[in-house]
């Protein structure tokens, strides 16, 4: 079923829906007007009014015989026995078909010594208990009645014919700008054009939807630029190693030309150019995740996933005799525990790197920060805004091994935890200090 066709269909029911409640109070506010109005009049002949004569009422007997000789025999019922019979004490109003005529019944009980008219006009006085039936022609009533019941079948069809074409116009009219932002949409599907943009047009839902979708597209548009800038990127990075790799492989196939000492430095080249290409590719792999780790999401202790960090970074510190001195808080955080592992790493890792021999590193955390400091020679104001940028490498840093990618992982590790991350100059070590904040539980 079509959005359209729903769109008629709603309009068509919630017509009808207010037809049938607007018929039903009609025929109902209008039956019981009829009917209370006979009711009146027969309650003002029964004692209310003395001076209504017309309308003819007749006395039952508790034995079913009939007080006056005129009474129809079809007029004495169960109904009206039970009343005869004392079996009743309030009166009931019915009505029921009487001489192939619809017709108005009062039926009143009379005690024992009800005086009542007899014959010749007479008065007398009842020995058992009795029924007073008064009657009043209803066959009009009922007639308007089913008059009224005709002429609303008529004005409910023609309104609901009325309500399914103007649901269709609605429909159309109303779903026309949604054709048209879906044929722009079907239109950069088919094209894979992400620059396109639709109208906005005005603030209202469907305003709303093309907003929405124009953001959409801009973050699509994005993350596809970022896609090929990361392969490009990737790839001129990929070169270098390879291509030393090449030339090295092609020196090697000389090998009994070459002095032991050359072939020696020559293979401890090829095994560091495979590392760093290693290395390389696992950064890429890190990065390329994104937010979408696979690790369970677990509260942990700050501190003692620094402490684990450190221990390990203390590995490689002692090549260059750096002192990595530790001030740790406990401070609970939720989140996945290999992506912080890493991002702590890269800093440290970072760190070691520009900080010269015999100097020292300082980490410490404190409500959810952590902070990573070194004596290395810090880094320049105007490199600030492009340290966290993939690929990216200072001029200090051009000549250390690395890959350029892992501030980038960092920012992407706290960007999963919503955290933030700065850079500044220690002012007690000189070096730089990278400040991690994430919320703490």
């Amino acid at each position: 079923m079509t959005f359209r066709s729903r769109v008629i269909a709603a309009t068509v029911i919630a017509a009808a829906l207010a037809v049938v409640l607007a018929s039903l109070t009609s025929f109902l506010t209008t039956r019981n007007a009829l009917t209370n109005s006979v009711d009146q009049s027969l309650l003002e002949a029964h004692g209310f009014n003395d001076d209504i004569q017309s309308t003819p009422s007749f006395i039952i007997l508790a034995n079913g015989q009939a007080l006056q000789t005129n009474t129809p025999p079809s007029l004495i019922d169960a109904t009206v026995l039970k009343f005869a019979k004392g079996q009743e004490s309030k009166y009931i109003f019915r009505t029921v078909q009487f001489n192939d005529q619809a017709v108005r019944e009062l039926v009143y009980p009379l005690a024992v010594g009800a005086v009542v008219t007899c014959a010749l006009n007479a008065d007398c006085q009842l020995k058992t208990t009795a029924a007073e039936v008064y009657i009043a022609d209803f066959s009009g009533q009922v007639a308007e009645l089913r008059n009224l019941v005709r002429t609303l079948l008529l004005v409910s069809v023609g309104v609901l014919l009325l309500a399914l074409s103007l649901g269709v116009l609605l429909a159309r009219n109303a779903l026309h700008p949604l054709e048209d932002v879906t044929d722009e949409i079907e239109t950069i599907a088919e094209t894979s054009d992400m620059s396109r943009r639709l109208v906005e047009g005005d603030v209202d839902e469907l305003g709303r939807l093309r907003r929405v979708f124009n953001r959409l597209l801009g973050t699509v548009e994005e993350s596809q630029s970022l896609q090929r800038q990361l392969v490009l990127d990737a790839s001129h990075e990929l070169r270098t190693p390879l291509t030393s790799l090449r030339t090295n492989a092609q020196v090697l196939s000389r090998a009994p030309l070459l002095a032991p000492e050359d072939l020696e430095q020559l293979t401890t080249d090829m095994v560091a150019q495979v590392d760093e290409l290693a290395a390389l590719v696992g950064d890429l792999a890190e990065l390329a995740r994104g937010e979408r780790s696979e690790g369970p999401v677990e509260q942990l202790r700050l501190d003692d996933v620094v402490e684990e960090c450190v221990e390990t970074a203390r590995t490689y510190a002692r090549i260059k005799n750096v002192i990595i001195e530790v001030d740790l808080e406990t401070s609970l955080v939720v989140g996945r525990r290999d992506r912080l592992v890493r991002a702590i790493s890269n800093l440290l890792t970072n760190a070691i790197k520009f900080t010269p021999n015999g100097s020292e590193i300082r980490v410490t955390t404190a409500h959810g920060t952590i902070t990573v400091s070194d004596s290395g020679p810090g880094v320049a104001p105007d490199d600030i805004p492009l340290i966290f940028n993939r690929f990216w490498r200072s001029p200090l840093s051009r000549g250390l091994p690395g890959s350029g990618l892992g501030l980038s992982i960092v920012d992407q590790v706290v960007a999963e935890f919503d955290g933030v991350v700065d850079v500044d100059q220690d002012p007690e070590l000189g070096g730089a200090r990278f400040s991690i904040t994430v919320p703490t539980v």
